[in-house]
């Protein structure tokens, strides 16, 4: 068995830091949001190619993959290349597309989210080999994943379903804030429908109004999320999946946290403004915790008192979008919640390289804010927003932690950034894992 000198790990990740800078850097010169990430998987293929990966290709959907190693498991680590846009350009102190550099900091589109996460997988993997790492127990697969931020997972249902990509387990590089994640809430995307008659607004009572009818029903699903779980209230809250009387996953509901529910979107129609708008339809954006299904979210919107006196029909949204090579996956807007257990190996051999490397306390960069935020999380927590994980272990049971450079309240956010340290520890941290898992 391979022994680890952790010591001389950190090190040779250090002497990378300008390498992984200066990949970033380019990276956020090459923006792209969702469907446009061409740029940015030649340019990963490239860096592969230049770290004498074994193998680098990218695949029918756009993805990028690199191998490095001949072992018999594969251990995956997926970082998403897309980014969102920018939003009001007013609010950016910087060029968000050209992006800027300091001691401590990287900032620009995506250097969070999830950029970083990318450079320091293939640098990680670098790192492996530069070590004498690889063995015959297992090979390395670095995959640049897209259009994650239009539907995330979409990706690796094409990877696994359609390319036959099934490894042991996955790291995901979303931001953590230095620590280790082990879940997610899922999520789902509900429409909610409802039909009227139309009339003239001179004499609406002689139609039937379909706005009216939805208003009651968003208000009952307003409830949905406000009530609480007793029996004070005829609608019980989204609450009470915390409480072991309802939800036989409660304790892992306490961990993730509870769902959610929300209107986030609203259409009708109607002949004119002068008249009475015979449909109304609304999306929700719906946030799952343990123990709650697809089936039984759609169920707690049907069973509504307004949903059933008034018969909305209540159905899922659909994805399909042609990537940037022009390959579409479809699926349902449905992204499972996952987590993986804390005494898992997957998770206990995370731990222990990272406490074998840096001890157990998250490190956090030179960076005031980052300093008083991450000084008392515990190291082993989980995400508030969502992941590739819905489809890897949330539809695919494949096991899955997460452990990435950046900070979530970095994503989306005007002004991203991301750190310098934590490409670096994450590299490190990348190197070791698979030696953990294995020995």
């Amino acid at each position: 068995m391979t022994e680890i000198n952790y010591d001389l790990v950190k090190e040779t990740a250090q002497n990378y830091s300008e390498d992984m800078n200066a990949f970033l850097r380019d990276l956020i010169l090459k923006h792209g949001e969702s469907c446009e990430e061409g740029d940015k998987s030649k340019r990963i293929k490239e860096e592969m190619e230049k770290l004498g990966f074994d193998k680098a290709w990218i695949d029918g959907q756009g993805n990028v993959l690199g191998e490095m190693g001949k072992g018999e498991k594969q251990i995956a680590f997926d970082g998403h290349i897309d980014t969102v846009g920018i939003g009001n350009i007013d609010n950016w102190e910087f060029d968000p597309y050209e992006g800027f550099e300091d001691e401590n900091l990287i900032g620009g589109r995506g250097g969070s989210d999830q950029l970083g996460g990318i450079v320091s997988a293939v640098y990680g993997a670098k790192i492996m080999k530069d070590l004498g790492f690889l063995n015959d127990k297992y090979r390395v697969l670095v995959t640049g994943t897209v259009q994650e931020e239009d539907c995330d997972g979409n990706c690796w249902l094409y990877m696994i379903e359609e390319e036959g990509i099934k490894p042991e387990f996955v790291v995901s590089t979303e931001p953590t804030d230095g620590g280790i994640y082990r879940g997610q809430r899922g999520r789902m995307e509900i429409r909610v429908e409802v039909k009227g008659v139309s009339c003239h607004g001179s004499a609406p009572e002689r139609g039937d109004n379909a706005i009216y009818k939805m208003a009651k029903i968003l208000n009952e699903i307003e409830q949905l999320n406000e009530n609480p779980a007793d029996d004070s209230v005829e609608i019980k809250g989204l609450v009470k999946m915390l409480d072991e009387k309802y939800n036989p996953e409660y304790k892992e509901a306490n961990f993730l946290g509870r769902g959610t529910v929300t209107t986030s979107q609203i259409f009708y129609t109607s002949p004119s403004r002068c008249a009475v708008a015979d449909s109304c339809a609304i999306s929700l954006d719906r946030r799952m915790t343990a123990g709650e299904t697809w089936e039984s979210c759609i169920k707690e919107i049907e069973d509504l008192p307004s949903a059933k006196k008034f018969g909305a029909k209540v159905t899922m949204y659909d994805y399909e979008r042609p990537s940037w090579t022009g390959v579409s996956k479809k699926q349902e807007c449905y992204f499972p919640t996952w987590v993986i257990p804390k005494d898992h190996e997957v998770t206990k051999a995370l731990e222990r390289a990272y406490k074998g490397l840096y001890g157990d306390k998250r490190i956090a960069p030179n960076v005031e804010k980052e300093i008083e935020k991450r000084k008392d999380l515990p190291l082993t927590d989980k995400w508030t927003f969502s992941t590739n994980g819905v489809a890897i272990m949330g539809r695919h049971n494949i096991p899955v932690i997460g452990f990435g450079p950046g900070a979530e309240d970095q994503a989306h956010a005007p002004n991203e950034v991301t750190f310098k340290q934590d490409l670096v520890t994450c590299a490190a941290t990348y190197a070791v894992l698979p030696l953990e898992y294995t020995k």
